[in-house]
């Protein structure tokens, strides 16, 4: 009698054979294994879907095809751009991240390796091949073909063409050489008299050189390198000579999210004011920051944007901050827009986190940032350039052939927030090295800006006493969540204060600033160590301590954060605010939440609860939704078991973002070691290939 997969137990005698005789299976069996994975929650319901549209297309499909391509789907989930057979054959369960970890395997259910158990990579390449579903990445006329296969790796048609889209542009605007100022030296030096370091290579002189050779560039550095500060004084490098013509450049700044473009305009707009520029020069350069969604208008309900290749963007110059977090997608069509002619410059963090959708766009693009591979030819025009030797600066040799991106990337590497003494400095080096053992000797004795607890169990009073007081080291010490409801309570106006007058907003601003003092981050979004159980935990410790009331939804001192934009109330995903109690026009008190203004032009706003809907509380969030921000004190919470997010680029993320204090909460010993060796993995052919 004919047995079907679903008959086949996982013992190592079968699972050795099993594709061997998956050929003489019908795809309806693996679709029903597919199905059991779905209800598993190992894979997604838009994972089989798909699978099920490819079987509508050609019935009958291979199942080792049909696995694929379901594997393919799954990968996107995840933030791999494709399926690295390869990879997927030497380690099924880690590069497929399969079962989630933390699910106990129960009931006879088949692994991915025992699925694959025995396949050999020739073998599936051509099975894959064969099928009428997939175009050989470069076959023509295959464009209407829903799989991609490129060497070992199979990619869905819309995401193997946004690959191809970015590669080729950035290939093209590498070549795309810009006229140089004779003058450009001089230049530089004006702009950078004093700045650097005695014996240490100024690196942000040299990124804005490299910036003015090409149509594309990218500048990477951690926390304090002075991203920002190169980029202003690239822009006033680029932009003296055009208005001395009498042709002021066009220039736009953006940030993925609504928080890191309000950062960056508060920050862009200090920096312009310091600029030892002419005044005609510093009023070209502009200091309100735009998100990437606003730039390209954005179509509600549409993956389209207003402007695009036959539309594209009026400028001549754009910044993009905060670069770690645009996915591939939004790349694709960032780039699409762009004039021909125009010079994008890339400010980032390549050791951030990647963004939540599919691809590490700008860790694919900094893989040689820390090597330099800069060619004999461009190394010698920096020092001709910059008027320093690079000799002794470490870096790898390269060449303009097989190292052409790596011409126009320039990495930061001095820290001026976390600097040689700094302990939060320190922990992110040894974290960013993946030196597990020197980092836990960190914690163990700590220098005083880091601090470590250790949690006996899930109900430990030293954990709630961190949440309310911080670090008790007195008013100047790291603070916990009763610092801002202090202000909130203390510097509260008068109540017979008009509602109109000037000092509601000024004592909501102050409300909104001391939030910023302590923020707790998470790795993960459920359980008790994760946003949603820590929110209700801290709730609960604050309602106990009589410093809110937070029996109704919506009370004062809620902390809210926006999870979508809002360009009707001029929010963006990403904004915090707080409910505060006003007056209203009768002097009634009345809830309004107020929002920090994020047009560049300080102030705060206010919004009646009523008008939020994409708002979520915030005392905890997860470490992705805080990139762009920064806290005085930071509270990382590690979760209590393994998870697939917990790699160092999460640990590391976390730690940065803390300005003077940073705290690890560990449920479990154990765990912050096992997250600092393991590094994000995203599979991507960006840039891959030579030229």
């Amino acid at each position: 009698m004919s047995r079907s997969l679903l008959d086949l137990l996982p013992t190592p005698l079968q699972a050795e054979h099993l594709l061997a005789l998956a050929p003489q299976h019908r795809s309806s069996d693996l679709l029903q294994l597919l199905d059991r994975w779905v209800e598993r929650g190992w894979l997604r319901a838009l994972d089989r879907a798909f699978v099920s549209f490819l079987e509508t297309l050609a019935p009958g499909s291979d199942p080792l095809l049909l696995l694929a391509a379901a594997l393919a789907s799954h990968q996107l989930g995840h933030g791999h751009v494709c399926l690295d057979l390869q990879q997927t054959l030497a380690e099924p369960d880690f590069a497929l991240s399969l079962p989630p970890e933390g699910d106990a395997l129960t009931g006879p259910l088949l692994l991915p390796s025992q699925l694959l158990a025995g396949l050999d990579l020739d073998a599936w390449r051509q099975r894959i091949a064969a099928s009428p579903l997939v175009a050989a990445a470069d076959a023509p006329g295959q464009h209407t073909r829903p799989l991609v296969l490129s060497g070992e790796r199979l990619y869905l048609r819309r995401y193997w063409s946004y690959e191809r889209r970015i590669d080729s542009t950035l290939r093209q605007r590498l070549t795309q050489a810009d006229a140089i100022p004779p003058d450009l030296a001089a230049r530089l030096d004006a702009l950078f008299e004093g700045g650097s370091l005695a014996g240490q290579v100024d690196w942000q002189k040299l990124a804005c050189a490299l910036a003015t050779r090409a149509g594309f560039s990218i500048i990477t550095g951690g926390p304090g390198t002075g991203k920002t500060t190169t980029v202003v004084r690239l822009l006033a490098l680029l932009q003296a000579p055009a208005v001395e013509a009498g042709r002021p450049l066009r220039i736009r700044l953006a940030a993925p999210t609504g928080k890191a473009a309000a950062r960056l305009t508060e920050s862009i707009g200090q920096q312009v004011e310091r600029l030892q520029v002419s005044s005609a020069v510093r009023g070209h350069i502009p200091t309100e920051v735009s998100t990437v969604h606003r730039l390209l208008g954005s179509r509600p309900g549409s993956r389209h944007f207003r402007h695009n290749a036959a539309n594209p963007l009026p400028l001549d110059v754009l910044v993009v901050d905060e670069a770690s977090m645009i996915d591939l997608e939004m790349m694709a069509n960032l780039l699409d827009a762009m004039p021909p002619k125009a010079r994008l410059v890339l400010l980032g963090d390549k050791d951030q986190l990647a963004s939540v959708e599919a691809g590490a766009v700008l860790g694919d693009l900094c893989r040689d940032a820390e090597q330099g591979r800069y060619s004999p030819a461009t190394q010698a025009w920096l020092e001709h350039i910059g008027g320093q030797s690079l000799s002794e600066s470490g870096l790898e040799p390269g060449d303009e052939q097989r190292h052409p991106l790596a011409q126009q990337v320039v990495m930061l590497r001095f820290s001026r927030r976390f600097g040689e003494g700094s302990g939060i400095g320190q922990l992110a080096r040894l974290v960013n090295r993946q030196q597990s053992h020197a980092a836990r000797n960190l914690l163990a004795m700590p220098p005083p800006d880091v601090h470590s607890l250790a949690l006996k169990q899930e109900h430990d009073r030293a954990f709630d006493r961190l949440l309310l007081d911080g670090l008790d080291r007195g008013a100047e010490g790291p603070q916990g969540y009763r610092s801002y409801l202090r202000t909130l309570g203390s510097q509260r106006p008068a109540l017979d204060t008009p509602f109109d007058d000037p000092a509601w907003e000024r004592w909501a601003a102050k409300v909104l600033h001391s939030f910023e003092d302590f923020q707790l981050l998470c790795a993960v979004r459920r359980g008790a160590w994760g946003v949603e159980g820590l929110n209700e935990r801290v709730a609960r410790v604050l309602h106990n301590a009589r410093l809110i009331d937070s029996q109704q939804p919506w009370y004062e001192g809620r902390p809210v954060l926006v999870t979508r934009n809002d360009y009707g109330l001029g929010l963006m995903n990403g904004d915090i605010g707080i409910a505060l109690c006003l007056p209203d026009e009768q002097g009634r008190p009345l809830l309004r939440v107020a929002f920090p203004r994020n047009d560049g032009k300080g102030g705060v706003r206010f919004v009646l609860p009523s008008r939020l809907n994409e708002v979520e509380t915030v005392f905890a969030m997860t470490v992705h939704k805080s990139q762009g921000s920064e806290f005085g004190h930071t509270a990382l919470v590690l979760p209590d078991a393994l998870n697939p997010v917990l790699t160092k680029e999460l640990i590391y993320t976390g730690i940065t973002r803390a300005k003077h204090c940073f705290s690890l909460v560990e449920p479990r010993q154990g765990i912050f070691e096992e997250a600092v060796e393991r590094k994000v993995r995203r599979i991507s052919g960006l840039m891959l290939e030579q030229v």
